[in-house]
């Protein structure tokens, strides 16, 4: 830490961590806003499924092929800067959304609005790595992610709410406002850190891309990781809702107070899980323990699913998104095995393919579940969506299967947090 006298976690939790949560939770809001909205702009625009699908689905295109140059970003200029101009991104993708006249207008707002949150996380995983106490650090992330899972809360029966007073519209401008707020604050109150500052053209960066994705550790633990955020995407950002109409048979209402217990577990979840790391590592077990303990947990879910258990018992969707809420602290012990300057590309390296990952699954599902007919409601056959969790958890345990047979090495780096900034961790 930079002055005379180290800050105490609470004060820098304050100047740091409390700004970007806020500009992170623009990240859940935007990605979960248009369940709410949807018909509206459907009715508004004369739009069909295909067109609302693609408007979804270029959000996450924006979102995915920005994580390279901004993970770049953030090493070479820091959080502060990098997120600070992503408000700004997000005000007008949020403006040009709410000024839209037809489905033009409607994709560039998404497309900026998906670059603007694309450093949400990233920026604060890497502020937390180079600003707190390395005991801290895991700590500190689940409440970072805690905060901004805030966002997705909001996005439920909250700006259903907003949008019945002020329409649609009027909520982008609302998003715009708080966009621009976030921003100013995060200006004004996240501090530089100029050690450190990556450098190089697109050579070297390409070089550096090629170093992380060759790393044992980044190839052992990626694939468990980013297929627990994965299932967050996938589940909350598309297919919940359909499975609850046509496998539980709630109607819209009572859909959207499950997706109200969803966006709440991944609050508590993501609240807890980096508390809970650090503690179970302080007590000797080992850094993995809790994201493999996780990881079981959704396997058994997933099997529940089938079993329609959470069909009878829709309350229990709280537990896939608690469980799936440590994948950020996976990602703080993949960075850990890299020194600061290229932690922001770690991060954002494995956001990306985690996006990749939720391309597929979405996709994925849909296909599968077209290969069974129609229901007579219009629905899916509750078979199509058997068989796509089946899918998913055999891809998931496939993941947990690499993780305990592969090895980094005589040194496996781990802990309960990334260690000092600057200082890399052997694998």
């Amino acid at each position: 830490m930079s002055g005379t006298a180290p800050e105490s976690v609470g004060r820098l939790f304050r100047r740091i961590s409390l700004p970007l949560a806020a500009g992170a939770a623009l990240n859940q809001l935007n990605r979960a806003i248009t369940a709410v909205i949807a018909p509206d702009i459907a009715d508004a625009f004369a739009l069909s499924a295909g067109d609302l699908g693609f408007l979804g689905a270029v959000f996450f295109a924006a979102y995915g092929l920005a994580q390279l140059p901004v993970g770049a970003a953030l090493d070479r200029h820091g959080p502060r800067r990098v997120q600070a101009a992503l408000m700004l991104a997000i005000a007008a993708g949020a403006l040009a959304f709410a000024a839209a006249q037809g489905l033009g207008m409607l994709v560039a707002g998404r497309v900026l609005l998906g670059v603007g949150v694309s450093a949400a996380l990233m920026a604060q995983l890497k502020a937390t790595r180079e600003w707190f106490p390395a005991a801290s650090v895991a700590t500190v992330a689940g409440w970072c992610v805690g905060l901004s899972a805030l966002g997705g809360v909001v996005a439920t029966v909250p700006a259903e709410a907003l949008t019945g007073l002020v329409g649609w519209r009027g909520v982008f401008i609302v998003i715009a406002a708080i966009a621009l707020a976030a921003g100013l604050w995060i200006w004004r109150s996240v501090p530089e850190r100029l050690a450190e500052r990556s450098s190089g053209g697109l050579v070297e960066e390409l070089r550096v891309l090629g170093q992380i994705c060759a790393h044992p550790g980044f190839q052992r633990l990626m694939p468990m990781v980013a297929m627990m955020s994965a299932l967050n995407f996938t589940w909350q950002g598309l297919w919940a809702g359909p499975w609850l109409r046509d496998v539980a048979g709630l109607d819209g209402a009572a859909r959207a107070e499950v997706l109200l217990v969803y966006a709440l577990g991944l609050t508590v979840g993501s609240f807890l899980s980096g508390s809970v790391q650090a503690a179970l590592v302080r007590r000797g077990a080992h850094p993995l323990a809790m994201l493999v303990g996780c990881t079981l947990a959704l396997l058994l879910l997933h099997l529940l699913l089938i079993a329609r258990v959470l069909a009878a018992i829709p309350w229990l969707w709280f537990f896939w998104p608690f469980f799936a809420s440590p994948g950020p602290v996976g990602y703080t012990l993949v960075s850990a095995r890299f020194p600061a300057h290229m932690t922001g590309r770690v991060s954002t390296t494995m956001n990306a393919l985690m996006l990749v990952i939720v391309f597929v699954a979405q996709h994925g599902i849909g296909l599968i579940l077209d290969l069974w007919p129609r229901t007579e409601a219009g629905g899916w056959d509750p078979r199509g969506y058997d068989a796509a969790i089946a899918v998913s958890a055999a891809v998931q345990a496939a993941s947990l299967v690499w993780l305990l047979v592969r090895r980094e090495g005589a040194a496996d780096a781990g802990g309960a947090s990334p260690s000092p900034p600057g200082t890399p961790r052997r694998a």
